[in-house]
């Protein structure tokens, strides 16, 4: 019986080719485009689960007050570990350090170092290809290693136990080689240096600081401990109160609080975080767009199905009057549903192993289709059985509901299934295209303003280039190479770039300051050539200036001024107390040191006698010749360490990088779901077309033009995307402000952005339905009359 119902279905199939080829062509664009999604959803949700125990371990984070920050203070780790039972063992890491690394003739820079406690490999599991986890980093001059790096270092030699000669001057000793780290770790590093090492010359570490925040710090809590949300807070306050202990809230006030593991990737929204995070608005944005995308593949399905169900009326009134029951019926159309299901998940497949290369490079991953992972296999097999059954359910039992004696009297009036649930999955379709066209033209526009706002600097022409090795000591002599060279002179040091400052201090005292208040001020330390450079605007007083001895000047910006309770104008000549009296000397007019989806914060700009980066402000078309120049007088003034730049605006740029990746996405997978939408609308208006062609014929024969007919089928879809309109408008206003709140700095979602999506939706229907209705206003009268 089952192998005759697969018959059947394969020879209507290969019989409407037309048809089917349009039925599986959406199933396989809507299942392929899910399959997408879902890995890429899954990737998301998988960060850091493959730790051995990541259900035990969390990082600790702190709040003063709207500040957030994941980093802590050196002493918290060891003395929270000593004093809290609960605590099992801690580890703790810095940003990443950038050293030089040689080996004989293979000398490279190194941009993604990590200083780690000696447990670090004992909290984290990764995978230590050689040596042992317990001792690993505990050698002072030692250094971890990934697999890449040791073969971009050693070939195929065994490199434990060698030498690795780092920044010139120092040994150190291959004492373990990591498998390289995997991609869903929110921890992206090629080496580990073991923490001791910076302790030789780190203060914070030396002498056990509590008020200097520069650590990650990692926790990794007893197997007995049960984290509900009562034991986690009881934790929480045992943290505060040892910390507390040292450094009272008179001084500085800061909550600390546990994250788990496992949320670090998708919920960090803190300062001085590690690079790379995603957004867990994002991974719920995209997941609604798949369900979207499979919902309207299977609505295409149904209005196909209905749309063709008068060439199967007699077929199903024959095989009633023969004896074929109800439910006979049901499975066999159920079961064709399901063939072409399963032929579409095929296809989709295919377009995956096809399109995957190109959807990396879109997404930014390195995702794969792994056939051979049985959980990952039946996930798509349940795919497409869950899409068969809900796009073949409504064809099946319309198609077997027909009543033998009207189909065989020819009667297909009223054969043309339920109207209301047709309609309902044509305004859904719309309402869908609607929300995605809005959406994707307000991700459009927020992108585009993000790489076109004014930051408050000329971020264009910024050429950079770090200090290293023999700069530090070289600074003069650099300074005096840049002011020769025409294509270097306009050049300025800076300790970091403003374009995520990481820095800052609550040590600030004023006139009027309330004593219980506590603010967190970024710094940003300048040299007297920095207005040229970045050309940010002096709304008073003046920039630092070697006319002037400028050691306890400080420079505010508006939002600075304003919370001190001054103006511009009345600001400069004041003091404030930081570390010691400064005079302030200047005002500066607001400019954007972070990420745009954070408010503008009072800035405090100090004199920069040291150095740090050097950031040279190009000519407009000698770009090259600039970057050349540079080279010569790195290599003249650092010769053993190779010569690196880069651009503040690509720096900028990188900071939006999940932003730009999530507008790529949803903007393709947007389209996608119009264009099944498209072919689901072409299926229904094919159906009203073939009910209505006797109608056509007489009011053709009658005097109608092309016009009147294509103007008879269109009307009733327009109804139907008006209502889909007042469906979708108050839906898409509301998800599309809900995703720009996430920006300080964003665009307006204005009500012509909504008109727009809904015109451009509407004039899709017409170019769609135009098709069937001008094909069904052109044909011949006589043949659609002459079996009356």
């Amino acid at each position: 019986m089952i192998q005759n119902y697969f018959k059947i279905a394969w020879r209507n199939i290969t019989r409407h080719k037309a048809f089917a080829a349009i039925n599986i062509a959406g199933l396989a664009i809507g299942m392929a485009s899910s399959i997408f999604i879902l890995l890429w959803v899954q990737n998301e949700l998988s960060y850091d689960r493959f730790h051995k125990n990541a259900n035990e371990i969390y990082r600790i984070i702190g709040n003063a007050g709207d500040f957030k920050a994941a980093i802590t203070p050196a002493a918290m780790a060891p003395e929270l570990q000593a004093k809290i039972p609960a605590i099992k063992n801690s580890t703790r890491t810095t940003q990443f350090s950038l050293d030089i690394f040689e080996v004989g003739t293979r000398r490279f820079e190194e941009k993604r170092v990590l200083y780690a406690d000696s447990t670090f490999l004992q909290v984290f599991s990764f995978h230590l290809v050689k040596g042992n986890p317990a001792t690993a980093l505990s050698r002072i001059d030692g250094v971890v290693i990934t697999e890449d790096m040791a073969k971009k270092y050693f070939g195929n030699e065994d490199p434990m136990g060698k030498i690795m000669k780092r920044n010139n001057n120092e040994n150190a000793i291959v004492t373990g080689v990591l498998a390289n780290i995997p991609a869903n770790s929110h921890l992206q590093f090629d080496c580990l240096l073991p923490m001791s090492f910076l302790a030789r010359t780190n203060n914070d570490l030396k002498n056990g600081v509590w008020d200097s925040f520069d650590f990650y710090t990692y926790i990794q809590l007893d197997k007995n401990f049960k984290p509900t949300p009562a034991n986690l807070a009881s934790l929480n306050k045992q943290m505060n109160d040892i910390y507390k202990s040292h450094v009272p809230e008179t001084t500085l006030k800061v909550n600390f609080q546990l994250q788990p593991l496992g949320s670090i990737h998708l919920h960090s929204n803190y300062n001085v975080d590690v690079p790379g995070h995603g957004n867990i608005q994002y991974v719920n944005i995209l997941f609604v767009v798949a369900v979207f995308i499979l919902a309207v593949a299977c609505i295409n399905f149904m209005n196909l199905a209905t749309a063709r169900s008068a060439r199967r009326a007699k077929e199903v009134g024959l095989r009633k009057v023969a004896g074929a029951g109800r439910r006979q019926l049901i499975v066999q159309f159920m079961g064709e549903s399901m063939l072409i299901s399963f032929v579409a998940l095929l296809i989709a497949v295919g377009i995956v192993f096809l399109l995957m290369p190109l959807f990396n490079d879109l997404a930014g991953k390195r995702l794969s289709v792994r056939l051979q992972d049985i959980k990952f296999v039946l996930s798509l097999v349940g795919i497409a059985l869950l899409t068969g059954l809900i796009s073949g359910s409504y064809p099946a039992l319309f198609l077997s509901g027909f009543q033998p004696v009207k189909v065989l009297k020819g009667n297909m009036k009223k054969m043309g299934g339920n109207l209301f649930f047709r309609n309902s999955l044509v305004v859904i379709q719309f309402v869908v295209s609607i929300i995605l066209l809005a959406g994707t033209a307000v991700v459009y526009k927020q992108l585009g303003f993000i790489r076109n706002m004014n930051l408050g600097f000329e971020k264009s022409n910024l050429l950079y280039m770090q200090m290293t090795g023999e700069m530090w000591a070289k600074k003069q002599a650099l300074h005096a190479e840049l002011k020769q060279n025409p294509l270097t002179e306009n050049a300025c040091f800076i300790h970091e770039l403003p374009t995520n400052l990481t820095s800052g201090t609550v040590s600030v005292l004023w006139e009027g300051k309330d004593p219980n208040s506590q603010v967190v001020f970024p710094t940003l330390f300048v040299d007297e050539n920095f207005s040229d450079v970045f050309q940010t605007k002096i709304l008073n007083g003046r920039y630092f200036s070697k006319d002037f001895s400028d050691s306890n000047s400080v420079i505010l910006n508006e939002k600075a001024v304003q919370l001190m309770g001054m103006t511009p104008s009345n600001a400069v000549g004041k003091h404030i107390m930081w570390d010691k009296k400064k005079e302030i000397v200047g005002v500066v007019k607001d400019f954007n040191f972070k990420p745009v989806q954070q408010s503008i914060e009072p800035l405090i700009i100090g004199l920069n006698t040291w150095g740090g980066i050097a950031v040279i402000r190009t000519q407009a078309g000698k770009t090259q010749e600039t970057i050349k120049a540079l080279e010569n007088i790195s290599t003249k003034l650092n010769p053993t360490f190779p010569f690196s730049f880069g651009f503040v605006d690509q720096e900028l740029a990188q900071l939006y990088k999940g932003e730009q990746q999530m507008g790529s996405l949803f903007n393709v997978f947007s389209i996608l779901a119009i264009f099944i939408s498209c072919m689901g609308l072409y299926g229904l208006s094919a159906f009203m077309a073939e009910q209505r062609t006797k109608e056509i014929g007489v009011r053709k024969v009658l005097g109608a033009s092309v016009l009147n007919v294509v103007y008879l089928l269109s009307k009733g879809f327009t109804k139907l995307i008006l209502i889909a309109m007042v469906i979708a408008l108050p839906v898409a206003w509301f998800a599309i402000n809900s995703w720009l709140k996430g920006f300080a700095y964003r665009v307006d979602a204005d009500w012509i952005l909504f008109l727009a999506a809904s015109l451009t939706a509407l004039a899709i229907a017409w170019i769609t339905v135009s098709y069937e209705s001008i094909k069904a206003a052109v044909a011949n009268p006589v043949k659609s009359l002459r079996t009356e």
